[in-house]
């Protein structure tokens, strides 16, 4: 039923595909960019829902209740349980993410780098330490206005040297044309 939506979606809007997903690749954390949009959410399920690619969005498990939460769910929602470990703190949503790479064998996580819609000179960088500690690689998705185009860019393997694979990854996004190019990525 999502991906006939999905196509309908593509198809009213007149989007199209530039689907290249790496073969084999059943673990990652899928950074969408650029996210100047809340356009954004649909195009980029639509796109993930034809390539028939498992993304999930990790949300707050409290949100996680009722009919909002069923259709989160259905979206690709996962909750993130914020629960204690020893030392008596409670995890942070970058070693809950890390954990559930872990601990599965198939599993893409999408999270947007600038944390924002508005312009946002620098990434947050969880996405790069989840990456990084679950032994995954960053994979691009992306999504061009400018062309209508919904796609899989580059395969970044982190290697500990994050400034220069930001920089790297960055270099890409900007490339495509976000709905509000300027408050797009530097």
């Amino acid at each position: 039923m999502m991906k006939l939506l999905s196509r309908f979606v593509f198809w009213i809007a007149g989007w199209s595909l530039n689907a290249a997903w790496p073969k084999g690749l059943k673990k990652a954390v899928l950074i969408a960019i650029p996210h100047t949009s809340n356009w954004d959410l649909l195009y980029a399920r639509a796109a993930f829902f034809l390539m028939d690619i498992p993304v999930k969005f990790t949300i707050k498990k409290e949100v996680m209740v009722g009919p909002l939460g069923w259709l989160i769910k259905n979206l690709g929602g996962i909750a993130i349980d914020r629960k204690r470990i020893p030392g008596g703190k409670k995890q942070t949503y970058t070693e809950a993410m890390t954990n559930m790479l872990k601990e599965t064998d198939e599993l893409v996580i999408m999270v947007t780098p600038e944390g924002t819609r508005s312009h946002a000179p620098k990434w947050k960088t969880g996405f790069y330490h989840i990456a990084l500690a679950a032994g995954v690689p960053v994979v691009i998705g992306y999504l061009d206005y400018k062309k209508k185009e919904a796609g899989i860019g580059p395969v970044i393997y982190p290697n500990g040297e994050m400034e220069e694979q930001i920089e790297e990854m960055k270099a890409f996004g900007r490339t495509v044309t976000g709905k509000y190019p300027e408050k797009g990525i530097l």
